[in-house]
């Protein structure tokens, strides 16, 4: 049901005068926006976000006791070279019994002196390794982040472990 509204005098909330709207939007169908440039952001603004998801039923493992890289890499294009980069790793991970797992991210090929571990000195440990980085690229290229990880004995350490899903996240943060 449509209501229609119509009058020919608004008053003021004080009664001090009136109003006139007459023909104010005759002919209006549409109403235009200004756009909003990422230029006009400030400073701490959300720029873009690119996420890379593992959501397969097959899982990694490996035995390697240096860093080998897994399947999760994301790519991005730095809009200011000012800006920061958020990166969260989430890792859907088995530790067997008295097994550490570690993960870390490189940037290209730098790495970012930073690492997350999960594991203990007995028991099997499933669940998800979870980190964040910060990161200044200084660039407007594109910039490729990727996960590596290793394990502390050849026992093994398994990654994109069962039902919990693994995810690289990127966010451009203005600087």
């Amino acid at each position: 049901m449509t209501s229609k509204l119509k009058t020919d005098v608004l008053e003021t909330v004080s009664g001090s005068g009136t109003i006139a709207l007459t023909n104010q939007l005759s002919g209006m169908t549409t109403a235009s926006l200004p756009t909003i440039t990422t230029d006009k952001l400030g400073t701490g603004a959300i720029l873009q976000v690119v996420t890379d998801i593992y959501e397969s039923s097959a899982h990694g493992v490996t035995s390697s006791t240096s860093y080998v890289d897994s399947s999760l890499s994301a790519s991005i294009t730095p809009k200011f070279s000012n800006s920061k980069i958020i990166i969260i790793l989430n890792l859907g991970v088995q530790a067997p019994d008295g097994n550490y797992g570690w993960a870390r991210v490189l940037r290209d090929s730098t790495d970012l002196n930073g690492q997350a571990w999960i594991g203990n000195s007995s028991g099997t440990i499933y669940g998800s390794l979870n980190s964040t980085w910060v990161d200044t690229p200084s660039t407007t290229s594109s910039t490729v982040y990727k996960v590596q990880v290793k394990t502390q004995s050849t026992a093994g350490f398994y990654y994109h472990h069962g039902n919990r899903p693994s995810s690289l996240t990127l966010m451009e943060i203005k600087g």
